[in-house]
C-alpha cells in the first residue's frame, strides 16, 4: 500500500512527537508499505523519510522543481518525483497514494489534508483519510467537523472516511480494516 503522509517541514518544540514520526516510519518500512511524502531532508519529513528507509521500506518523494533547486530533497530516496510546483506535486501525491495521513504539521499540511478530507467527504476519492491526533494537536479540527454536521452544513455520513487517531497502533487498525 502506498501511504502518502504529510506533515511538517520544522521539527516543532515537543521531542515526542519526533518520537512518534519515527515509529510510524518504521512501522511503514517494516509493513512493506511505501511512503509518499514531500520529498524534504528537513524537518519531520526527513525523520520520517530516514525512519522509513531504516526500517528497509520504500520511500517516494514528490518536490517541486523550486524546492530541488533550494537542494531540500533527500538524496537516499528509492524515488523522486519533480514536479512544476506545489499543485502539481499535491496531484501526484494523491495520484500515488492508497491512503492519506496527516500529522501535525503548518499551514501546508493543513491545506493538503482538506483537500483529501473533501475530496474522501463527496466520494471522489475511496480511500482513508487519517489525521494523527498526536496529544490532541487535531483535537480543534475535529471539534470544527462536529459542528458542520450540528450545523447542518455536513452529514455524519459525508465524513464517514475521515478518522482521527491518537497513536501509530491506531492508524495500524485504521489500515489494516480497510
Amino acid at each position: 500500500m502506498n501511504i502518502t503522509v504529510y506533515l511538517g517541514s520544522y521539527k516543532g518544540k515537543d521531542d515526542s512527537l519526533t518520537d512518534a514520526v519515527r515509529e510510524l516510519g518504521t512501522w511503514i518500512g517494516e509493513s512493506g508499505h511505501t511512503l509518499v511524502y514531500g520529498g524534504s531532508k528537513v524537518g519531520l519529513m526527513g525523520i520520517l523519510a530516514q525512519s522509513v528507509i531504516a526500517a528497509g521500506g520504500k520511500a517516494i518523494g514528490v518536490e517541486p522543481q523550486f524546492l530541488v533547486d533550494q537542494v531540500l530533497q533527500y538524496d537516499d530516496l528509492t524515488e523522486l518525483i519533480v514536479t512544476l510546483d506545489m499543485s502539481s506535486r499535491k496531484a501526484k501525491m494523491i495520484e500515488l497514494g492508497d491512503a492519506f495521513i496527516a500529522l501535525p504539521g503548518g499551514t501546508g499540511t493543513l491545506e493538503e489534508i482538506a483537500e483529501i478530507m473533501s475530496s474522501v467527504s463527496l466520494g471522489l476519492l475511496r480511500a482513508p483519510c487519517i489525521l494523527y491526533n498526536h496529544k490532541g494537536y487535531y483535537d480543534s479540527l475535529r471539534a470544527q467537523l462536529g459542528r458542520m454536521v450540528k450545523e447542518g452544513l455536513s452529514t455524519s455520513e459525508r465524513q464517514q472516511g475521515i478518522h482521527f487517531a491518537d497513536s501509530v497502533e491506531e492508524i495500524r487498525g485504521i489500515l489494516e480494516s480497510k
